[in-house]
C-alpha cells in the first residue's frame, strides 16, 4: 500500500486536509514514529500531512506568565540545547539530552514524542512531574489538556481525530523548587529505560516537604503520578528513613508489565530502588 504525502506551509491547511481525509490521514513532524510503525506494519495511511514547514508550529519562547512554551515541531535536540528550556529547569535539558542518540534528537519532534504516547519514552515523565500542559487545535477550535489527561493507554491519547498539538505549555517553577530526572538503564545508553522517575522537591521554611510530585516512566501503559509517595513525605522532613519509607510504596504504583527488558516484579523493584534515588538526590541538593 501506498499514500500520498501532503506538506501544507499554513497550519489551517493543516487541518483542513485532516479534516477532508478523516480516519485515513495521518499528521507526520520528524516521522520517527510513523517509519519504525509503516515498517512493521502497524500503520497505513493513505494520506499523510506534513506539519514540519508550518512555522506557526515551531519554536521555543518564554509566555507573559514565566511559562516555557515549546513549539510541537521543536526537535529533542533543538529542546536539549535552548538556553529558556535550561533556566526554566535543567532538569528537563537533561531529559530532552536522555533521548536515544543525537541522530534521532534531531529529528524527533516534542509534539510528536507526545501525540506517540509511548509510556517508556523520556519527556512525557518529566513534563508531567513539571505539571505541563498542551494547547490542541482543530477545525473547531482551541482547547488546553493537562498532560496528566492527555495519556490514555499504550499509544492512545485523548486527542480527538483531526486535532493537533500545537505547542507545549510548561508553568513557571515555585521559587525553590527542585527537579530530577533518572532512569535505570541496563543495556545501551540509547535504549529505553527499564523504569524511569521525574520529580519535583520544594521544601518550607522548616525544610519539610511543602511540595512533592513524584511520576514513573516505563512502569505502566501511562506515565504514573505515584500520588502515595508524594503523600508519604508531604509535610515531613525529608530523612533517610522516610525517603526510603516513601520509596518503598513506589513498588504499588507501579503497574508494569513483562518485556525484555525485564519482568514485572523486577521493574517494581527498581521504581522503588530508582524513586529512592530521585528523593535522595532532590533533598541533598535542597538542603
Amino acid at each position: 500500500m501506498t499514500y500520498t504525502y501532503h506538506d501544507p506551509a499554513e497550519l489551517s491547511d493543516a487541518l483542513a486536509l485532516l479534516d477532508e481525509h478523516g480516519e485515513d490521514a495521518h499528521p507526520i513532524a520528524g516521522a520517527t514514529a510513523f517509519t519504525l510503525m509503516y515498517r512493521q506494519g502497524l500503520l497505513r495511511p493513505g494520506h499523510v500531512v506534513g506539519l514540519r514547514g508550518i512555522a506557526a508550529l515551531g519554536g521555543i519562547t518564554r509566555g507573559s506568565d514565566g511559562s516555557l512554551l515549546i513549539g510541537a515541531t521543536a526537535t529533542h535536540r533543538e529542546a536539549e540545547r535552548s538556553p529558556l528550556v535550561a533556566a526554566h529547569s535543567p532538569a528537563l535539558t537533561r531529559t530532552f539530552a536522555s533521548v536515544a542518540t543525537v541522530r534521532v534528537r534531531n529529528q524527533a519532534t516534542v509534539g510528536g514524542n507526545l501525540a506517540h504516547a509511548d509510556p517508556a519514552q523520556d519527556p512525557p515523565a518529566m513534563l508531567l512531574a513539571l505539571d505541563a500542559s498542551v494547547v490542541a487545535v482543530s477545525t473547531h477550535g482551541e482547547r488546553e489538556i493537562a498532560l496528566a489527561d492527555l495519556f490514555v493507554d499504550v499509544f492512545a491519547t485523548s486527542l480527538e481525530p483531526g486535532e493537533l498539538i500545537t505547542r507545549v505549555r510548561v508553568p513557571p517553577l515555585a521559587a525553590g523548587t527542585r527537579a530530577t530526572y533518572v532512569k535505570f538503564l541496563p543495556r545501551t545508553a540509547d535504549d529505553y529505560a527499564t523504569v524511569s522517575v521525574a520529580a519535583t522537591l520544594r521544601l518550607d521554611g522548616d525544610g519539610r516537604v511543602a511540595d512533592l510530585r513524584v511520576v514513573l516512566g516505563a512502569a505502566g501503559a501511562t506515565p504514573i503520578r505515584a500520588r502515595a509517595v508524594e503523600d508519604a513525605l508531604r509535610g515531613e522532613m525529608p530523612n533517610d528513613a522516610r525517603i526510603r519509607g516513601a520509596a518503598a510504596v513506589a513498588r504499588e504504583a507501579a503497574e508494569p508489565f513483562d518485556d525484555v527488558r525485564g519482568s514485572a516484579a523486577y521493574k517494581r523493584e527498581m521504581a522503588a530502588v530508582w524513586t529512592e534515588r530521585a528523593l535522595r538526590a532532590l533533598a541533598e541538593n535542597a538542603a
